[in-house]
């Protein structure tokens, strides 16, 4: 096993979103987040965070459009202000305004596919 293989072992790898919009979803973390996005085809899209990667997937409905949820992906953010200010303007919707917790504060929103995130910072 390589050192690699033992770091990366049992850690997240990759989160993947199922979408009813594939270039909506792109517009909207690239713009909140500056994504970066690698297409393959007209269903699948792999993003990336510059640490970590994901996909897009629109060959089902969003679990949230089905009426389900999903586990809670939460991103960092170093000024939460700036980044609620980044997600509102790309048209996330804010559902749990700034709030202070035990490890720090933090925001919950809505993407246009009715997914909730979090963005959190220590600060």
């Amino acid at each position: 096993m390589t050192a690699d293989d033992v770091r990366n072992d049992r850690a997240i790898n990759y989160v993947e979103f199922n979408v009813a919009d594939i270039a909506r979803s792109k517009r909207f973390y690239g713009d909140a987040f500056g994504w970066t996005f690698t297409d393959y085809g007209p269903g699948y899209c792999e993003f990336s965070d510059g640490h970590m990667k994901g996909g897009f997937d629109a060959s089902e409905p969003s679990p949230a459009v089905k009426g389900g949820g999903g586990p809670l992906v939460v991103l960092y953010g170093s000024d939460l202000a700036d980044v609620q200010a980044s997600v509102e303007t790309a048209g996330g919707v804010i559902v749990k305004p700034i709030f202070e917790f035990p490890g720090g504060r933090r925001f919950h929103f809505t993407d246009p596919d009715g997914y909730e995130l979090a963005v959190w910072s220590a600060n």
